[in-house]
């Protein structure tokens, strides 16, 4: 195989596609796979399973979500150093050659043909098949918002981050609002908007390019990743912000 040939296997993966809720999730960071031709990178084990390379507890709990509230679910195949999915092709970090504090060995100097293959590799089929939900449930006549998942560290560059749930919008910040309000008057959580990131770091890609062309309600949501750290602590989450989702969808049909 070439290794400018165009990959067709590395489309998004669709689970619940016919679940009857509103939200359709999608977890752009869900995977720590380092498949063909690429391989690891130069990366160590350790630094492949770190939060560096996905979003550990994204997907356990993007999983147990749908479940609770019964939403179709969108994840990727391969991790976010290869291509970073919630990033346009545009942008240095989509294929960041350094990344938190870690050097990415396989990512310095890419060649523009290196940069395309894995444009259309990665983030094309992704996106067409994400598009191709959102199409499939607006052909329908399927009420839709969409709701990305992610998780961040507790440290980040040497600084301890208080904020255990942060809610983040793009230009639409009605969803936003909502969720936070409700986290913040139903839990417990240290709850912030816009926190720890915000769309002005370039983190709210997938909800413009996917959700803002239709006028679809979006948020994107950031959990603390010590607190979904295991299978029973992403179900634990989930019964926590399941409740808050279904009370921030209540409030905007009230609005």
């Amino acid at each position: 195989m070439s290794l400018h040939s165009t990959q067709t296997d590395f489309a998004a993966t669709v689970e619940n596609r016919d679940a009857a809720g509103a939200i359709l999730l999608v977890c752009e960071h869900a995977s720590n796979a380092f498949p063909d031709p690429w391989g690891n990178l130069g990366l160590t084990e350790a630094q492949q399973c770190a939060h560096v390379a996905w979003d550990p507890g994204a997907l356990a709990l993007s999983r147990a979500l749908a479940q609770r509230l019964d939403a179709a679910l969108v994840h990727a195949p391969a991790s976010r150093l290869i291509y970073d999915l919630n990033r346009g092709p545009d942008r240095p970090d989509a294929m960041a050659a350094r990344s938190e504090l870690h050097d990415i060995p396989g990512n310095l100097d890419l060649t523009p043909q290196d940069r395309l293959h894995r444009a259309e590799s990665l983030y094309l089929p992704f996106h067409t098949a994400l598009h191709a939900e959102i199409v499939r449930r607006l052909a329908l006549g399927r009420a839709t918002v969409v709701i990305t998942i992610h998780s961040f560290t507790p440290v980040y560059h040497g600084q301890p981050r208080a904020v255990e749930f942060g809610v983040i919008h793009d230009a639409d910040d009605r969803l936003a609002r909502a969720i936070l309000a409700a986290a913040q008057a139903g839990t417990d959580l240290a709850c912030a908007l816009n926190e720890p990131y915000s769309a002005a770091d370039g983190v709210t890609h997938t909800l413009r390019l996917q959700a803002t062309p239709y006028g679809l309600a979006n948020a994107m949501l950031e959990i603390r990743n010590d607190l979904i750290a295991t299978p029973e602590q992403a179900a634990a989450m989930a019964d926590r912000l399941a409740p808050v989702l279904q009370q921030a969808l209540a409030t905007l049909a009230e609005g």
